[in-house]
Protein backbone atom coordinates (compact mmCIF):
# COMPACT_ATOMS: atom_id res chain seq x y z
CA UNK A 1 0.00 0.00 0.00
CA UNK A 2 1.51 3.10 -0.97
CA UNK A 3 2.21 5.95 1.76
CA UNK A 4 0.77 8.77 1.94
CA UNK A 5 2.87 12.02 1.69
CA UNK A 6 4.09 14.25 4.82
CA UNK A 7 1.39 17.00 5.36
CA UNK A 8 3.72 19.30 5.79
CA UNK A 9 5.57 18.57 2.78
CA UNK A 10 2.53 18.61 0.95
CA UNK A 11 1.45 22.21 1.91
CA UNK A 12 5.13 23.27 1.49
CA UNK A 13 5.54 24.69 5.57
CA UNK A 14 7.99 23.70 8.33
CA UNK A 15 6.79 21.66 10.93
CA UNK A 16 6.73 24.59 13.70
CA UNK A 17 4.66 26.73 11.16
CA UNK A 18 1.51 28.81 12.70
CA UNK A 19 -1.69 28.45 11.63
CA UNK A 20 -1.50 31.69 9.92
CA UNK A 21 1.16 30.53 7.72
CA UNK A 22 -0.55 27.11 7.38
CA UNK A 23 -3.54 28.98 6.06
CA UNK A 24 -1.81 31.15 3.66
CA UNK A 25 -0.12 27.97 2.66
CA UNK A 26 -2.95 26.32 1.76
CA UNK A 27 -5.35 28.46 0.18
CA UNK A 28 -2.10 29.61 -2.51
CA UNK A 29 -2.13 25.77 -3.48
CA UNK A 30 -5.71 25.84 -3.35
CA UNK A 31 -6.51 28.49 -5.84
CA UNK A 32 -4.10 26.88 -8.26
CA UNK A 33 -5.72 23.46 -8.08
CA UNK A 34 -9.64 24.05 -7.54
CA UNK A 35 -11.23 21.65 -10.42
CA UNK A 36 -12.96 24.89 -11.46
CA UNK A 37 -9.49 26.66 -12.29
CA UNK A 38 -6.76 23.82 -13.39
CA UNK A 39 -8.00 21.77 -16.13
CA UNK A 40 -4.91 18.98 -15.66
CA UNK A 41 -6.04 15.75 -15.25
CA UNK A 42 -4.58 15.21 -12.29
CA UNK A 43 -5.77 18.40 -10.42
CA UNK A 44 -8.67 16.76 -8.76
CA UNK A 45 -6.20 14.28 -6.81
CA UNK A 46 -4.07 17.04 -6.03
CA UNK A 47 -6.49 19.33 -4.74
CA UNK A 48 -7.83 17.02 -2.46
CA UNK A 49 -4.54 16.18 -0.92
CA UNK A 50 -4.36 19.85 -0.30
CA UNK A 51 -7.62 19.91 1.38
CA UNK A 52 -7.11 16.92 3.42
CA UNK A 53 -3.41 18.14 4.61
CA UNK A 54 -4.88 21.40 5.62
CA UNK A 55 -8.09 19.76 7.26
CA UNK A 56 -5.44 17.72 9.57
CA UNK A 57 -2.96 20.71 9.98
CA UNK A 58 -5.64 23.63 11.19
CA UNK A 59 -7.02 21.36 13.56
CA UNK A 60 -4.64 21.46 17.05
CA UNK A 61 -5.86 17.97 18.29
CA UNK A 62 -5.76 16.60 15.07
CA UNK A 63 -2.20 17.98 14.54
CA UNK A 64 -0.94 17.20 17.75
CA UNK A 65 -1.73 13.67 17.19
CA UNK A 66 -0.18 13.55 13.87
CA UNK A 67 2.90 14.76 15.44
CA UNK A 68 3.33 12.84 17.64
CA UNK A 69 1.65 9.36 16.60
CA UNK A 70 1.73 9.63 12.83
CA UNK A 71 -2.22 9.18 12.81
CA UNK A 72 -4.47 12.31 12.98
CA UNK A 73 -6.99 10.34 15.41
CA UNK A 74 -4.46 9.20 17.69
CA UNK A 75 -4.34 5.57 19.30
CA UNK A 76 -7.48 6.07 20.97
CA UNK A 77 -9.34 8.55 19.13
CA UNK A 78 -10.97 11.84 20.29
CA UNK A 79 -13.95 10.58 22.70
CA UNK A 80 -17.41 11.21 22.22
CA UNK A 81 -17.36 14.74 23.11
CA UNK A 82 -15.33 16.11 19.99
CA UNK A 83 -17.49 15.38 16.54
CA UNK A 84 -15.25 16.49 13.33
CA UNK A 85 -18.12 17.87 11.05
CA UNK A 86 -16.05 18.80 8.30
CA UNK A 87 -16.26 17.27 4.81
CA UNK A 88 -13.24 18.66 3.17
CA UNK A 89 -13.31 17.67 -0.55
CA UNK A 90 -16.73 16.31 -0.68
CA UNK A 91 -19.77 18.90 -0.07
CA UNK A 92 -17.95 20.83 2.46
CA UNK A 93 -14.95 22.65 1.13
CA UNK A 94 -16.31 21.90 -2.19
CA UNK A 95 -19.34 24.31 -1.56
CA UNK A 96 -17.27 27.29 0.73
CA UNK A 97 -14.60 27.20 -2.12
CA UNK A 98 -17.74 27.62 -5.02
CA UNK A 99 -18.76 30.49 -2.61
CA UNK A 100 -15.12 31.92 -2.04
CA UNK A 101 -13.99 31.43 -6.03
CA UNK A 102 -17.55 32.76 -7.21
CA UNK A 103 -17.31 36.04 -4.88
CA UNK A 104 -19.94 38.36 -3.36
CA UNK A 105 -18.55 41.76 -3.90
CA UNK A 106 -14.72 41.15 -4.36
CA UNK A 107 -13.22 40.63 -7.60
CA UNK A 108 -14.71 37.98 -10.00
CA UNK A 109 -17.76 38.77 -8.08
CA UNK A 110 -21.20 37.07 -9.42
CA UNK A 111 -23.76 38.19 -6.63
CA UNK A 112 -25.00 41.16 -4.97
CA UNK A 113 -25.70 39.03 -1.74
CA UNK A 114 -22.63 40.65 0.96
CA UNK A 115 -23.93 39.08 4.08
CA UNK A 116 -23.27 35.65 5.35
CA UNK A 117 -25.32 33.03 5.04
CA UNK A 118 -26.35 30.82 7.99
CA UNK A 119 -25.03 27.18 7.92
CA UNK A 120 -26.77 24.23 9.27
CA UNK A 121 -24.85 21.03 11.25
CA UNK A 122 -27.12 17.62 12.09
CA UNK A 123 -25.32 16.36 15.31
CA UNK A 124 -25.74 13.35 16.49
CA UNK A 125 -25.98 12.12 20.38
CA UNK A 126 -27.13 9.44 22.03
CA UNK A 127 -30.14 9.36 24.38
CA UNK A 128 -28.67 8.99 27.64
CA UNK A 129 -26.38 12.03 25.97
CA UNK A 130 -29.85 13.88 25.62
CA UNK A 131 -31.00 13.28 29.15
CA UNK A 132 -27.71 14.19 31.37
CA UNK A 133 -27.08 17.28 28.70
CA UNK A 134 -23.46 17.24 27.08
CA UNK A 135 -21.18 19.64 25.76
CA UNK A 136 -19.53 18.77 21.97
CA UNK A 137 -16.28 20.13 20.15
CA UNK A 138 -17.36 20.57 16.94
CA UNK A 139 -14.68 20.92 13.71
CA UNK A 140 -16.06 22.51 10.33
CA UNK A 141 -15.60 24.27 7.72
CA UNK A 142 -16.94 28.09 6.77
CA UNK A 143 -15.57 31.34 5.18
CA UNK A 144 -14.42 33.41 8.04
CA UNK A 145 -13.01 36.40 8.09
CA UNK A 146 -9.88 37.19 6.56
CA UNK A 147 -6.76 37.13 8.85
CA UNK A 148 -4.52 39.50 6.97
CA UNK A 149 -7.03 42.14 6.59
CA UNK A 150 -9.14 41.64 9.43
CA UNK A 151 -11.94 41.14 7.30
CA UNK A 152 -12.27 43.96 5.16
CA UNK A 153 -10.65 43.17 1.97
CA UNK A 154 -8.46 46.50 1.61
CA UNK A 155 -4.92 45.77 1.48
CA UNK A 156 -2.79 48.09 3.67
CA UNK A 157 -2.62 51.19 1.50
CA UNK A 158 -6.05 50.43 -0.22
CA UNK A 159 -9.22 51.87 0.12
CA UNK A 160 -12.67 50.96 -0.27
CA UNK A 161 -14.84 53.96 -1.85
CA UNK A 162 -18.11 54.05 -3.89
CA UNK A 163 -18.56 52.51 -7.29
CA UNK A 164 -18.06 55.40 -9.90
CA UNK A 165 -20.34 53.30 -12.35
CA UNK A 166 -23.25 52.92 -10.52
CA UNK A 167 -23.00 55.32 -7.84
CA UNK A 168 -23.20 52.90 -4.95
CA UNK A 169 -26.45 51.50 -5.63
CA UNK A 170 -25.11 48.19 -7.23
CA UNK A 171 -27.47 48.40 -9.83
CA UNK A 172 -27.18 50.29 -14.04
CA UNK A 173 -29.41 51.12 -16.71
CA UNK A 174 -28.47 49.47 -20.02
CA UNK A 175 -30.11 50.34 -23.23
CA UNK A 176 -30.98 48.14 -26.19
CA UNK A 177 -31.85 49.04 -29.21
CA UNK A 178 -35.41 46.70 -30.94
CA UNK A 179 -37.59 46.73 -33.48
CA UNK A 180 -40.11 48.05 -31.20
CA UNK A 181 -37.42 50.91 -30.19
CA UNK A 182 -35.13 51.33 -27.45
CA UNK A 183 -35.65 49.30 -24.45
CA UNK A 184 -34.09 49.84 -21.03
CA UNK A 185 -33.62 47.38 -18.51
CA UNK A 186 -31.72 47.19 -15.05
CA UNK A 187 -29.17 45.24 -14.24
CA UNK A 188 -26.28 44.12 -11.92
CA UNK A 189 -23.24 46.52 -12.04
CA UNK A 190 -20.58 44.60 -12.85
CA UNK A 191 -17.54 47.01 -11.75
CA UNK A 192 -18.64 46.25 -8.23
CA UNK A 193 -21.07 43.20 -8.56
CA UNK A 194 -23.88 44.79 -6.85
CA UNK A 195 -22.35 45.43 -3.55
CA UNK A 196 -22.15 49.73 -4.34
CA UNK A 197 -18.54 49.87 -3.01
CA UNK A 198 -15.13 48.77 -5.10
CA UNK A 199 -11.46 48.34 -3.49
CA UNK A 200 -9.01 50.14 -5.28
CA UNK A 201 -5.77 47.44 -3.43
CA UNK A 202 -7.57 44.42 -2.70
CA UNK A 203 -6.23 42.03 -0.21
CA UNK A 204 -4.00 39.37 -1.69
CA UNK A 205 -5.50 36.47 0.38
CA UNK A 206 -8.89 36.93 0.10
CA UNK A 207 -8.81 38.76 -3.09
CA UNK A 208 -10.85 41.49 -2.05
CA UNK A 209 -13.73 39.54 -0.15
CA UNK A 210 -12.40 39.74 2.93
CA UNK A 211 -13.47 35.95 3.75
CA UNK A 212 -11.73 32.80 3.37
CA UNK A 213 -12.25 29.13 3.61
CA UNK A 214 -11.47 27.71 7.26
CA UNK A 215 -11.40 24.83 8.99
CA UNK A 216 -12.69 26.16 12.66
CA UNK A 217 -13.71 24.45 16.27
CA UNK A 218 -16.28 25.50 18.18
CA UNK A 219 -18.52 24.53 21.27
CA UNK A 220 -21.94 23.52 22.02
CA UNK A 221 -23.82 22.96 25.10
CA UNK A 222 -26.76 20.46 24.74
CA UNK A 223 -29.30 21.22 27.09
CA UNK A 224 -30.93 18.10 29.11
CA UNK A 225 -33.70 16.82 28.10
CA UNK A 226 -33.59 18.22 23.92
CA UNK A 227 -35.39 16.31 21.47
CA UNK A 228 -34.59 14.92 18.32
CA UNK A 229 -35.12 18.17 15.46
CA UNK A 230 -34.48 20.93 17.58
CA UNK A 231 -32.13 23.37 17.17
CA UNK A 232 -29.29 25.37 18.80
CA UNK A 233 -28.33 28.33 17.48
CA UNK A 234 -24.90 30.01 17.07
CA UNK A 235 -24.75 33.74 16.47
CA UNK A 236 -22.15 35.20 14.07
CA UNK A 237 -20.79 31.01 13.71
CA UNK A 238 -21.85 30.55 9.98
CA UNK A 239 -20.33 31.91 6.59
CA UNK A 240 -18.62 35.28 7.30
CA UNK A 241 -20.04 38.50 4.98
CA UNK A 242 -18.31 39.97 2.68
CA UNK A 243 -15.74 42.86 3.88
CA UNK A 244 -17.50 43.01 7.07
CA UNK A 245 -20.82 42.23 6.64
CA UNK A 246 -22.87 40.74 8.97
CA UNK A 247 -22.28 36.95 9.45
CA UNK A 248 -24.41 33.90 9.28
CA UNK A 249 -25.12 31.76 12.09
CA UNK A 250 -24.44 28.25 12.71
CA UNK A 251 -27.59 25.91 13.10
CA UNK A 252 -26.91 23.05 14.99
CA UNK A 253 -29.76 20.38 14.50
CA UNK A 254 -29.98 17.76 17.22
CA UNK A 255 -30.42 13.99 16.29
CA UNK A 256 -31.49 11.99 19.47
CA UNK A 257 -29.86 7.79 18.40
CA UNK A 258 -32.59 5.50 19.49
CA UNK A 259 -31.30 3.57 22.47
CA UNK A 260 -31.62 -0.41 23.18
CA UNK A 261 -32.41 0.23 26.53
CA UNK A 262 -35.31 2.70 26.68
CA UNK A 263 -38.12 4.02 24.08
CA UNK A 264 -38.77 7.42 24.34
CA UNK A 265 -41.80 8.87 23.79
CA UNK A 266 -42.15 12.78 24.72
CA UNK A 267 -40.90 12.41 28.12
CA UNK A 268 -41.45 8.90 29.02
CA UNK A 269 -39.58 6.12 29.15
CA UNK A 270 -40.50 3.02 28.40
CA UNK A 271 -38.81 -0.31 29.15
CA UNK A 272 -39.42 -4.05 28.60
CA UNK A 273 -38.25 -6.30 31.74
CA UNK A 274 -38.72 -10.26 31.48
CA UNK A 275 -39.88 -11.94 34.60
CA UNK A 276 -40.99 -15.47 35.49
CA UNK A 277 -44.41 -16.81 35.32
CA UNK A 278 -44.08 -17.52 38.96
CA UNK A 279 -42.67 -14.17 40.22
CA UNK A 280 -45.91 -12.53 37.78
CA UNK A 281 -47.81 -14.91 40.15
CA UNK A 282 -46.18 -14.36 43.48
CA UNK A 283 -45.06 -10.68 43.48
CA UNK A 284 -41.63 -9.95 42.98
CA UNK A 285 -39.15 -6.86 42.83
CA UNK A 286 -36.30 -5.52 41.14
CA UNK A 287 -34.09 -3.10 40.27
CA UNK A 288 -33.48 -1.61 36.84
CA UNK A 289 -30.92 0.99 35.40
CA UNK A 290 -32.15 4.17 35.20
CA UNK A 291 -31.06 6.82 32.00
CA UNK A 292 -28.76 8.70 33.94
CA UNK A 293 -25.47 7.65 34.70
CA UNK A 294 -25.36 5.25 38.10
CA UNK A 295 -28.77 5.62 38.47
CA UNK A 296 -30.66 2.17 40.05
CA UNK A 297 -34.79 2.29 39.65
CA UNK A 298 -36.33 0.14 42.16
CA UNK A 299 -39.56 -1.61 40.63
CA UNK A 300 -42.57 -3.87 42.35
CA UNK A 301 -44.27 -6.78 40.37
CA UNK A 302 -47.72 -6.97 41.69
CA UNK A 303 -48.55 -10.43 42.68
CA UNK A 304 -51.12 -11.42 39.67
CA UNK A 305 -49.27 -9.44 37.55
CA UNK A 306 -50.17 -10.13 33.76
CA UNK A 307 -48.49 -9.91 30.52
CA UNK A 308 -48.23 -6.58 29.05
CA UNK A 309 -49.24 -4.87 32.16
CA UNK A 310 -47.59 -1.33 32.44
CA UNK A 311 -46.16 -0.01 35.64
CA UNK A 312 -45.69 3.67 35.94
CA UNK A 313 -43.26 5.34 37.90
CA UNK A 314 -43.20 9.12 38.41
CA UNK A 315 -40.54 11.55 37.61
CA UNK A 316 -37.73 8.93 36.71
CA UNK A 317 -38.08 9.32 32.82
CA UNK A 318 -36.47 12.00 30.70
CA UNK A 319 -35.62 15.41 32.31
CA UNK A 320 -38.46 17.96 30.93
CA UNK A 321 -36.04 20.55 29.03
CA UNK A 322 -35.92 23.86 31.16
CA UNK A 323 -37.61 22.51 34.17
CA UNK A 324 -36.68 20.58 36.96
CA UNK A 325 -38.84 17.86 36.34
CA UNK A 326 -38.99 14.34 34.75
CA UNK A 327 -41.14 12.45 32.83
CA UNK A 328 -42.43 9.23 33.49
CA UNK A 329 -40.73 5.64 33.70
CA UNK A 330 -42.91 3.42 32.15
CA UNK A 331 -41.62 -0.46 33.02
CA UNK A 332 -43.88 -2.86 30.91
CA UNK A 333 -43.97 -6.68 32.33
CA UNK A 334 -42.94 -9.88 29.75
CA UNK A 335 -44.36 -13.06 31.79
CA UNK A 336 -42.08 -15.95 30.63
CA UNK A 337 -43.48 -19.49 31.44
CA UNK A 338 -39.92 -21.34 32.15
CA UNK A 339 -39.65 -24.48 30.90
CA UNK A 340 -36.80 -25.85 33.18
CA UNK A 341 -39.08 -27.03 35.74
CA UNK A 342 -38.11 -30.06 37.50
CA UNK A 343 -40.20 -33.19 38.13
CA UNK A 344 -40.89 -32.30 41.41
CA UNK A 345 -41.44 -28.82 40.65
CA UNK A 346 -44.38 -30.46 37.79
CA UNK A 347 -45.62 -32.63 40.40
CA UNK A 348 -46.21 -29.23 42.75
CA UNK A 349 -48.04 -27.47 40.21
CA UNK A 350 -49.66 -30.10 38.71
CA UNK A 351 -51.23 -30.55 42.64
CA UNK A 352 -52.51 -26.91 42.82
CA UNK A 353 -54.01 -26.82 39.46
CA UNK A 354 -55.99 -30.06 40.77
CA UNK A 355 -56.81 -27.68 43.73
CA UNK A 356 -58.16 -24.76 41.33
CA UNK A 357 -60.00 -27.19 39.57
CA UNK A 358 -61.88 -28.25 42.46
CA UNK A 359 -63.73 -24.71 43.17
CA UNK A 360 -62.78 -21.91 45.87
CA UNK A 361 -64.90 -24.00 48.35
CA UNK A 362 -62.28 -27.34 47.84
CA UNK A 363 -59.44 -25.26 48.13
CA UNK A 364 -60.45 -23.78 50.98
CA UNK A 365 -61.45 -26.78 53.20
CA UNK A 366 -58.16 -28.52 51.75
CA UNK A 367 -56.24 -25.52 52.83
CA UNK A 368 -57.37 -25.51 56.38
CA UNK A 369 -56.75 -28.93 56.99
CA UNK A 370 -53.62 -28.63 56.29
CA UNK A 371 -52.88 -25.81 58.62
CA UNK A 372 -54.38 -28.05 61.19
CA UNK A 373 -52.52 -31.24 60.63
CA UNK A 374 -48.81 -29.89 59.63
CA UNK A 375 -46.82 -26.49 59.51
CA UNK A 376 -47.07 -24.98 55.77
CA UNK A 377 -43.46 -25.67 54.05
CA UNK A 378 -41.68 -24.05 51.31
CA UNK A 379 -42.70 -24.60 47.55
CA UNK A 380 -40.21 -26.19 45.54
CA UNK A 381 -39.83 -23.21 43.38
CA UNK A 382 -37.00 -21.54 42.53
CA UNK A 383 -37.17 -17.78 40.86
CA UNK A 384 -36.54 -17.55 37.39
CA UNK A 385 -33.92 -15.13 36.61
CA UNK A 386 -35.13 -11.08 35.98
CA UNK A 387 -33.68 -8.24 34.44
Amino acid sequence: MESKRDYYEVLGVSRDADQRTIKRAFLKLARTLHPDVNKEPDAEVRFKEVNEAYSVLSDERKRANYDQFGNPDGPGGFGSEYVDMSDIFGGGFGDIFDSFFGGGGGRGGRTARTHGRDMGITLRISLREAAAGCTKTLAYDRLSPCDDCNGTGVAEGGHEKTCSRCNGTGRVVEVQRTIFGQMQSQTTCPACNGSGRVVDKPCDTCEGEGRTPSHETVKVDIPAGIRSGQSIRLEARGEAGVRGDTSGDLVVTVQVMEDEAFDRQGDDLYTVVRVDAIDAMLGTSMELDGIMEGERVSVTIPAGCQYGQQIELENLGMPRLGANTRGRFIVAVQVIVPNDLSTQQKEALNHIRQQRSKGPASNAEENGNKSSKRPRRKGPFSRGKKR
